[in-house]
């Protein structure tokens, strides 16, 4: 077999039957290297009379979306041959490697990606696109005659490069091929010849219908925009800077840092994958002190770093010309108009699959988080939203161990219970019915059950454990701004501020529009004008702020509808089941409320998540960081009622107002919810459980089932092809910009959703986690898991965001900080109104009996049944008879001279609970105070280590200005002297010549 007959058959594997057959034959007499490609004269000139081999229509798309189908491994062009293989990504190897091998054309019937979808003819779509790559593909110059190359050489050179292999891909712009509208070609030259201008290189890739535009920032522009933005890089070792590192490390490090690596070796990172990094000191980058900078370090430039410069530039460059203003300015307004389909960075394979191996897996839980590599990867901004998930994940451990320790000293201590006791052993005393017509008399002993369990989270150490959460959330929130400064300085963003940042093309494009505006930015030339408040930010700031409370009374009426609904259960016969059984006062009625309750507000989350964000839009927010902030505070502050409101109903108002007997409180007829036998706290507990569970389920469904099923649907519709139109076909993935190209857009607010989740939860367990102690326990288990399926997420699912610098996580810690101050005043309720910490105190120094032995009797009034205002309707009941009833109260009895009114005990008991609110309050702010003041948020180490960096910084940049000045000096001098001696030589030169004339006179 010749040459011409090796690369028809190597390069070609799209054939029918006959065709593949006679291949078959032929390739039996093949040498070792016929997987090569070989090219010659020869070649191009017999090449196009080979058109007998096409593909398929409906192979073509089912063989494309095995691509994307876990453990699929891209062929080579002679597995087609032999029969296996898919047959696409062949044509495109045979496609890329012709051009790569100088070939400007190739056989008729060679091409990829064919329509299916709208029944075209097989192989009609495969033309069409090899006729687009040959008409778009520059012809190489074959000076050699052969020059081999095999698919996976090829594949490995330009899967993340430029075709020449040196360059990286840094950006990436799409835009449909297809686009034929001349206003859009214009735009899209004139704004990729801007960022020429700017020093970008752009290469084009016009091989499928979706064109690429690959994007590299050599130096000279990655310099010049790093001194513009003050980005700090690190610098080479400076004498001295090793004694300062020395003493800011703890003097117990080498020991303690031994001790704890034994200890916990199992959770520790690989340091072979994620080697620890020696701390450097940084700078803001200057072009001055370019030899000052350590260009050789990790962190110089790291890919987050660039892939920002990038970003900043594209947001800046316009599209249209003669007509610069900023409503044509920006990639994201390209997108936007649909001019360019996206814009995006690419995954590195390398990192990302060591970070998918050792982070983004859930059999790494235990394991601790690669944080430089993920700041390196992701940049600062993400990082630190992982560093704080990390380290409040750390924190849970011990508070959840402390409320596991409670809860089982209720398990203890349960027999030892007097209350309950006495409940179990009580056969004789009659409780009034809980309704006003259906509901029959009952026994105080049915309830024995559920006043063991109400006793499980309403014992001496509920106080206690009220207590810890106070001092634990102060501590974990003070204990966090110390550790992130330490990763702040390590990242080098010590001093980095948001006042410098950029404003939002979007907002300078809602200025251009505004008619009150245009008259102070026209002739100016000012395209960032000042923006009165009062005159254009108020009335939509005041519009976006009162739909929210809109929403927020919205909201307050589900929640007011769902406790009707409860009302109504009470007062008729329950389709559940009976209503005097406990099953159904302890069970059922809380559960299906609670249920009914989460799905109303996971639907109001819903709606308003997407309505926040149009919201946010009408306001003039000028920074990306502003934009965030509002969004974020019209957010939580909707989802703090929404997801908190059924809870402090049950905590503060159930059960409080209801009357008595001869004259309840009444709502729209209905009579007021009473506490369950088990007690308002117990059925907080459970309807805490079920919102707080239910809600990290329902998010656990939104971030990865559905994206999964997503996915796996558009597999089905591209291996059938129920596709509708060509443009919904996916790309062959032969390289990383068209693998990403499928994945799904990285937003700027995408950890806005993340920190929200995160956020709610933890008011979920400071503001009401002493009615139920193992919630810690509960967010612990879910965060471990958490941390992993974002990073999974992150990797997998989503395209690379865009590196973004961060000090903090913004008004995050600011809104945690206000839930931590509401928690104190919550517990000091919820323990004085919810439990009977109060009333046994009071009983105790009433009567002295210090074992509250009659502490029950104590609790229960006395009701003379013909006071009713509605008899109930008993029948058969066995307590017809029945002249006197019990229920729970502190009012007088029926006998009295001022019957059912408030005993002077009440009024004592109601002194108790709010002095205890008092006296609560104010030590818990003492010792909060305290232990704000005594942990500072930068360690006095870190701020030595910051100020002797600043100070030996400073007197190295002295030394090199002296050298340099030096240098110049001497520069200067030894100019000085050689142009004296070249002018005392001309002057010799001109003396000699003058005498020579002289005497030739």
């Amino acid at each position: 077999m010749d040459e011409r007959e090796s690369l028809y058959f190597d390069t070609i594997s799209l054939a029918d039957s006959e065709a593949a057959a006679a291949a078959a034959a032929h390739r039996k007499s093949l040498s070792q290297s016929r997987n090569t490609i070989y090219h010659s004269a020869v070649d191009l000139a017999n090449d196009e009379t080979r058109n007998s081999l096409r593909l398929g229509s409906g192979a073509a798309a089912e063989h494309a979306s095995l691509a994307w189908q876990p453990g699929y491994r891209q062929s080579t062009a002679l597995e087609h041959l032999n029969g296996g293989g898919d047959q696409t990504d062949a044509a495109i190897a045979a496609q890329m490697l012709a051009l790569h091998n100088g070939r400007n054309h190739l056989p008729t019937g060679i091409g990829v990606g064919g329509h299916t979808g709208a029944g075209a003819g097989a192989g009609g779509g495969d033309d069409e696109v090899s006729r687009r790559l040959l008409r778009n593909s520059s012809t190489v110059s074959n000076k050699d005659k052969k020059l081999p190359i095999t698919y996976s050489q090829w594949k490995l050179r330009t899967y993340r490069r430029f075709d020449d292999g040196k360059r990286s891909v840094d950006f990436v712009l799409a835009y449909n091929g297809e686009d034929q509208v001349e206003d859009h070609r214009r735009k899209r030259e004139i704004f990729e010849a801007n960022l020429q201008r700017e020093g970008l290189q752009l290469e084009h890739n016009k091989v499928q219908r979706v064109h690429f535009i690959k994007i590299h920032a050599p130096f000279e522009v990655l310099y010049r925009y790093a001194e513009i933005l003050k980005i700090k890089v690190p610098l080479k070792p400076i004498p001295g800077q090793d004694q300062i590192f020395d003493e800011a490390a703890p003097a117990f490090k080498s020991c303690f840092t031994r001790m704890c690596r034994s200890l916990f070796s199992s959770v520790q990172l690989n340091t072979e994958l994620f080697p620890e990094r020696e701390p450097r000191i940084h700078l803001e980058f200057s072009r001055n002190y370019l030899e000052l900078y350590d260009t050789e370090h990790p962190n110089f430039f790291d890919d987050s770093t660039r892939y920002s410069i990038i970003n900043f530039i594209l947001q800046r460059q316009h599209f249209l010309e003669g007509e610069e203003t900023v409503d044509n300015l920006g990639v994201e307004k390209l997108v936007q108009d649909g001019i360019y389909t996206c814009a995006y960075t690419l995954h590195d394979k390398a990192d990302r699959d060591r970070l998918l191996k050792e982070w983004a897996n859930i059999s790494k839980w235990k394991n601790l988080q690669p944080l430089d590599q993920i700041k390196d990867y992701f940049g600062a901004k993400v990082a630190l939203y992982f560093a704080w998930l990390g380290f409040y994940t750390q924190m849970l451990i011990p508070i959840s161990i402390f409320g596991l320790l409670c809860f089982l000293y209720g398990f203890v201590t349960w027999s030892s219970d007097p209350i309950s006791r006495d409940i179990c052993e009580d056969s004789g005393t009659i409780m009034c019915p809980q309704c006003d017509r259906s509901c029959d008399y009952w026994r105080l002993n049915e309830t024995c059950t559920s006043s063991k369990f109400n006793y499980l989270i309403d014992n001496n150490m509920t106080v206690v454990f009220a207590l810890a959460m106070a001092i634990w959330s102060v501590t974990y929130l003070e204990f966090w701004k110390r550790y992130s400064a330490g990763l702040v300085h390590r990242w080098g963003l010590t001093g980095f501020t948001h006042h410098v940042e950029h404003p939002r093309s979007q907002y300078l494009a809602k200025i251009s529009r505004s008619k009150r505006l245009a008259g102070n930015t026209q002739g100016t030339g000012i395209l960032d004008p000042d923006v009165p408040f009062w005159s254009i930010k108020f009335l939509p700031n005041f519009t976006s702020y009162s739909i929210m409370v809109l929403f927020i009374c919205i909201s307050v009426i589900a929640i007011a509808g769902i406790i009707i609904y409860r009302m109504a259960q009470r007062a008729s016969h329950s389709i559940l089941g009976s209503e005097n059984s406990m099953t159904f006062k302890v069970m059922i009625l809380p559960m299906t409320a609670g249920i009914i309750d989460l799905i109303v507000i996971s639907l109001l989350d819903l709606v308003y998540s997407k309505l926040a964000v149009h919201l946010t839009n009408y306001e003039y927010c000028r920074t990306q960081t502003e934009y965030d902030e509002s969004l974020t505070i019209k957010n939580y502050v909707f989802q703090f009622v929404n997801y908190y409101s059924s809870l402090f109903y049950i905590a503060f108002l159930k059960g409080k107002f209801v009357g008595y007997p001869a004259k309840y409180n009444r709502v729209l007829g209905f009579r007021q919810e009473e506490c369950n036998p088990g007690g308002c706290l117990m059925e907080l507990c459970m309807q805490l459980v079920i919102i707080m569970a239910g809600k990290q389920a329902v998010n656990a469904i939104v971030e990865m089932l559905i994206p999964y099923l997503q996915r796996t649907i558009k597999e089905m519709i591209y291996r059938h092809g129920w596709y509708k139109s060509h443009k919904e076909q996916r790309l062959v993935p032969y390289n990383q910009f068209t693998e990403d190209y499928n994945l799904l857009p990285a937003e700027n607010n995408s950890l806005y959703v993340e920190y929200l989740e995160m956020v709610v939860q933890f008011g979920f367990i400071t503001l009401f986690s002493l009615a139920f102690p193992l919630a810690p326990l509960l967010a612990l288990l879910n965060n471990v898991i958490e941390v992993r399926l974002d990073a999974i997420k992150m990797l997998r699912f989503l395209r690379r965001p865009v590196g973004m610098r961060a000090r903090d996580i913004g008004v995050w810690h600011n809104i945690m900080t206000v839930v931590t101050r509401i928690a104190v005043a919550s517990s000091a309720m919820i323990i004085a109104f919810s439990t009977n910490l109060i009333p046994k105190i009071v009983y105790a120094a009433s009567t002295g009996d210090r074992e509250l032995n009659g502490y029950l009797n104590f609790t229960l009034a006395y009701f003379n049944t013909k006071d009713f205002q509605l008899q109930p309707l008993l029948g058969g009941s066995q307590f017809v008879n029945e002249t006197e009833c019990r229920y729970t109260e502190f009012r007088n009895a029926p006998t009295d001279d001022h019957p059912y009114k408030r005993p002077m005990i009440y009024w004592k008991i109601l002194t108790g609970r709010l002095a205890f609110i008092v006296i609560y309050q104010n030590i818990i702010n003492m010792l909060q105070g305290v232990l704000r003041w005594a942990v500072p948020d930068v360690s006095g180490r870190l701020l030595k280590r910051i100020k002797r960096e600043n100070f030996l910084l400073r007197e190295h940049i002295i030394e090199y200005e002296k050298q340099h000045a030096m240098l110049q000096a001497q520069t200067a001098v030894h100019i000085q002297q050689t142009k004296s001696q070249e002018s005392s030589g001309l002057r010799q030169r001109h003396g000699a010549g003058d005498e020579d004339a002289t005497s030739f006179v």
